[in-house]
């Protein structure tokens, strides 16, 4: 093989490893930035292997193009990786940090060995730039102090601030000490999301549902075989008790679990039903649909009020 081809299939090596570190950087990226909002025990060592993979993968990959800044660099990165790896062991933000700052000098080495700019969304923060975090224990002290205030004056009527309070309460049984703000606000901002989700979806819903009522209602007798309507909206009438399982709004849950079983007898076995009893439920359906606002209006009070202690 000619010089210039040696080049030429070093040069394809070196551009096929960059793809394949930028994959390897993006999965570690992600599992790390989970990892650091303390998942449970089962998914918290999953995501320890995974980093862990992929830097035994990059370091093996590097040591086989003769890249040995990029190899050292990986592989001494594992002893910070096996810091963290243990959710029962005391892991302080610290740890974390130290595993950051290596896998920075871990992208400045692939950096400077193939003279590609790696995206810095493949590389998790530096010890430079820490995460803002809040000891564990005060944060649980605000939360029960929140909780005791606002159960004397009855103004929750969700258990936001409750299961805050028992996940905070299991960081420090596994010795967290600090808890990630960021963390935190995540939480909250996927609380938000699921209930303006679920009561979107329900409010789109309503039309659909009231109509198949009245039809059902004005003509007294389910068709046989059903119509693609009645089925259609036993079906969704079921997505709806399964979104409200999603964001735990046991309330609505009950009622859409009840409402799923009453169209499912009354299609199965073309039941005769009243017509008052239709008016009933859909007087039930548009309580419920109320009921259900004021559900997601709760929790955004709690989340305020959570919010309110965390950056008091």
């Amino acid at each position: 093989m000619s010089v210039e081809t040696e080049d030429a299939f070093q040069k394809d090596l070196v551009e096929l490893f960059v793809q394949e570190a930028q994959e390897w950087l993006q999965q570690i990226h992600v599992a790390l930035d989970e990892l650091q909002q303390s998942p449970p025990f089962d998914r918290h060592r999953a995501l320890a292997q995974t980093i862990k993979v992929g830097i035994a993968n990059l370091g093996g990959s590097a040591a086989t193009l003769n890249l040995s800044d990029v190899e050292r660099a990986s592989f001494s990165a594992l002893p910070f990786v096996e810091a963290v790896q243990d959710p029962s062991a005391r892991i302080s933000a610290d740890d974390f940090i130290a595993l950051c700052k290596q896998l920075g000098h871990v992208h400045g080495a692939l950096t400077r060995a193939t003279g590609v700019t790696f995206d810095a969304e493949h590389v998790p923060a530096s010890a430079e730039d820490p995460p803002t975090m809040i000891a564990t224990k005060e944060f649980l002290v605000l939360l029960r102090g929140l909780h005791d205030h606002r159960t004397a004056s009855n103004a929750f009527h969700r258990n936001l601030v409750q299961t805050m309070i028992a996940q905070t309460e299991g960081l420090i049984d596994r010795g967290v000490e600090q808890y990630n703000v960021a963390s935190i606000q995540e939480f909250l901002d996927r609380s938000a999301e699921g209930d303006q989700g679920f009561l979107q979806v329900v409010r789109q819903e309503l039309p659909n549902l009231t109509a198949i009522l009245q039809i059902l209602k004005n003509g007294r007798v389910v068709p046989n075989p059903p119509s693609s309507d009645l089925q259609n909206a036993v079906e969704r009438v079921a997505q709806l008790w399964s979104a409200a399982q999603q964001v735990n709004a046991s309330h609505a849950m009950v009622f859409f679990m009840g409402l799923h079983s009453f169209l499912t007898i009354v299609m199965q076995r073309r039941v005769v039903v009243d017509a008052k009893n239709y008016d009933a439920i859909q007087s039930r359906l548009g309580q419920n649909v109320k009921g259900i606002e004021e559900w997601a209006e709760s929790g955004r009070t709690e989340r305020m009020a959570i919010q309110g202690v965390l950056f008091h």
